[in-house]
C-alpha cells in the first residue's frame, strides 16, 4: 500500500532473500531517468553498498565491472549506456560545506546520482528524489531486510507508480522473470523486456494521460487530433488486427485503469537494416500487401475489448488533420525565428482545406496511423503476410487508405529513394485497380500526395516540439530527410498552390 501525504509518497517491501532483493533493483532501475536522484539510507550493514553495485552492473550490462566502495573516494563516475551515474558515500563527510568542494554541484549532465549517506547531505538534498531505506529486520535470523521507497518532490507519483507496476508484474505471474529497459519512442510510454529461461515478454507502462490546455474551441489537442488517452485502443486494435490474420502481438495480462500491459513479445528483426539502415526490399513489400490486405475488405469501426466494453474508432476528421498540420506553424517556423501572421496561418488553412478534401470524401479504412519502420517487426519464422509484425496503432482512426501507404513510403527515420516509392506505390494502385472496379487511381494518387505533404508538415513540428519543449534533440536530424519528403509531395500539380504558400513562408532547410 502506498501512503502519500504532503512531503511525498511511500511503501514498504518485505526483502526475504536475494531474488526479492535484486527485483527492487530492477524495478528500481528500470524506471530511472537520465538527472534522477537515488539516495540509500539505512544503518551499517543493512546493505546499501551491497544494493548500489549491482544496480550500476546491471546498468552496465555486465555483472564482472568492478565497482569499488565509494567510502574512502566519496565519488565514483561511471559513464553507463543509458546515463551517465555517479555513485557517492558521504559516511565519511565531516560537513555539507565539503560538498562544494568534491563538486558535487557540478556533475555531468544528465547523470543519476546514487548516493549513501543522505543524512550526511542534510539541507542539500535536491526536493525532487527517490529514497530507499533498507532495515534489517529484527527477531529474524538470517539476512531479511525491509525497504521503505519514498518519493519526494516531483518523485512522489514515480514512487506510486513504482509501486503500482511492482504488483501488476506480480499479478502476471512473470514476478521471476529479468526486465530491461527497452529504448523508447517519442511518446511518454515506456516498454520492458521480461526475460526468463526461454520465454519473453514486453511490458508496455503507459499511464493515462492528462489533457493539455485547451488550443481550440475549448478542447486539447489530444481531443482534436484523436491522440489514445488509455492503453483500451491498443488492446482493440491488437485484437482487430490479429482477427484480421495479421501480427500484431497478443494481450497476455492487462489492467486497463492503470495504463499497464504485458504483451507479446514480437523480437527485435526490423524491416531495415544496416547503418545507417536502409530498407529491406522484401520487407517493405510485404508492408504494402499487409495495407492492401486491410484496405480491400471492409473493416469495422467498432471493436469489442472485454465483455460489455467495446471501443470505437474515432474519424480522422478534417479538424484533426489541420491541427496537425499547423504544428509547422506552431513549433517548425517559430524554432527557425519564423512567425506568421494571422492572415498567413487562415490562407495555409484554406490551402489545406482544399487539398484535403479528396481524403475527407475517400472511403474510410483503419489508418494506423504510425506506419513506419520503427513499428514494423520482421518474423521470418511465420508464412506470409504473419511475418510482417505491427506495434504501436494506439492512435489508430478511420480514414484514407492512402495516409499509411504514405507514411511506409515516405519513412521518416530512413530514406525511401524516389524510384522504390513510384515502385511500391505503383504496385499499390494496380492492385487495387485489380481486385475493385470502383478504385480512382487519380484520386488516390491525388490524396496520397496531399497526405504525405501533411505528414511531413506534422513531422517536422513534431520534430521541432520535442527539441524545445522535451529536450529531446535526438529527432533533429531526420528533420533534413523529412524536408526532402515534403518538397518531393508538394511537387506534384495538384499542389500548386499550396506550395507556392510553402516556398514564401517555409524557408529552405538547407538554407539555414
Amino acid at each position: 500500500m502506498v501512503l502519500t501525504s504532503t512531503s511525498g509518497a511511500s511503501f514498504s517491501v518485505v526483502l526475504p532473500d536475494e531474488h526479492a532483493t535484486r527485483r527492487l533493483m530492477l524495478d528500481v532501475a528500470c524506471a530511472l531517468d537520465p538527472g534522477d536522484v537515488v539516495t540509500l539510507s539505512g544503518d551499517l550493514g543493512a546493505g546499501k553498498t551491497t544494493f548500489a553495485r549491482a544496480m550500476i552492473r546491471y546498468l552496465a550490462g555486465d555483472e564482472t565491472v568492478e565497482v569499488p566502495s565509494p567510502t574512502f573516494t566519496l565519488m565514483q563516475s561511471y559513464d553507463l549506456p543509458r546515463f551517465p551515474l555517479i555513485h557517492a558515500d558521504f559516511y565519511r563527510l565531516s560537513g555539507s560545506s565539503e560538498l562544494a568542494e568534491l563538486g558535487f554541484d557540478d556533475l555531468p549532465e544528465g547523470a543519476v546520482v546514487l548516493l549513501e549517506w543522505p543524512d550526511r547531505a542534510a539541507g542539500f538534498l535536491p526536493p525532487n528524489r527517490l529514497d530507499i531505506a533498507l532495515t534489517l529486520v529484527p527477531k529474524h535470523k538470517g539476512e531479511i531486510r525491509q525497504a521503505r521507497i519514498t518519493g519526494y518532490g516531483t518523485f512522489a507519483p514515480r514512487a506510486e507508480r513504482l509501486a503500482v507496476v511492482r504488483q501488476f508484474i506480480a499479478e502476471s505471474g512473470v514476478g521471476l522473470a529479468m526486465r530491461h529497459r527497452m529504448q523508447g519512442d517519442a511518446s511518454t510510454r515506456t516498454y520492458d523486456r521480461l526475460t526468463r529461461g526461454d520465454n519473453s515478454y514486453i511490458l508496455m507502462n503507459a499511464p493515462r494521460r492528462p489533457d493539455g490546455p485547451p488550443v481550440r474551441a475549448g478542447g486539447p489537442y489530444s481531443a482534436i487530433a484523436h491522440i489514445a488517452e488509455s492503453v483500451l485502443p491498443f488492446v482493440a486494435m491488437a485484437k482487430g488486427l490479429r482477427e484480421q490474420g495479421l501480427s500484431a502481438p497478443d494481450i497476455l495480462h492487462a489492467d486497463l485503469e492503470q495504463g499497464l500491459l504485458l504483451i507479446e513479445d514480437l523480437g527485435d528483426e526490423r524491416v531495415v537494416e544496416g547503418d545507417p539502415p536502409t530498407l529491406k526490399d522484401d520487407c517493405y513489400t510485404a508492408a504494402v500487401d499487409a495495407l492492401l490486405h486491410l484496405h480491400e475488405r471492409p473493416l469495422p469501426d467498432r471493436l469489442p475489448v472485454a465483455p460489455h466494453v467495446e471501443y470505437l474508432i474515432p474519424a480522422y476528421d478534417l479538424d484533426a488533420f489541420l491541427i496537425e498540420a499547423e504544428l509547422l506553424l506552431d513549433w517548425y517556423l517559430p524554432r527557425l525565428g519564423v512567425s506568421v501572421t494571422a492572415a498567413d496561418r487562415t490562407d495555409f488553412q484554406s490551402l489545406w482545406r482544399e487539398a484535403l478534401q479528396p481524403a475527407i470524401d475517400s472511403p474510410r479504412t483503419w489508418v494506423l496511423r504510425d506506419y513506419h519502420s520503427p513499428n514494423l517487426l520482421w518474423l521470418p519464422k511465420r508464412k506470409d503476410l504473419q511475418q510482417l509484425g505491427i506495434l504501436d496503432f494506439q492512435d489508430a482512426v478511420m480514414g484514407p487508405g492512402a495516409y499509411d501507404l504514405a507514411s511506409l513510403l515516405q519513412d521518416a527515420r530512413i530514406d525511401v529513394p524516389e524510384p522504390v516509392e513510384v515502385a511500391l506505390l505503383g504496385r499499390y494502385v494496380r492492385r487495387r485497380r485489380a481486385t475493385d472496379s470502383a478504385f480512382d487511381a487519380p484520386t488516390f494518387i491525388r490524396t496520397y500526395v496531399a497526405l504525405a505533404a501533411q505528414r511531413a508538415s506534422k513531422i517536422l513540428g513534431i520534430f521541432a516540439r520535442l527539441d524545445m519543449r522535451d529536450g529531446k534533440p535526438q529527432y533533429l536530424r531526420h528533420m533534413p530527410r523529412v524536408w526532402n519528403y515534403l518538397q518531393r509531395s508538394l511537387a506534384h500539380p495538384t499542389l500548386g498552390m499550396l506550395s507556392a504558400w510553402y516556398r514564401e513562408h517555409v524557408p529552405a532547410l538547407n538554407t539555414l
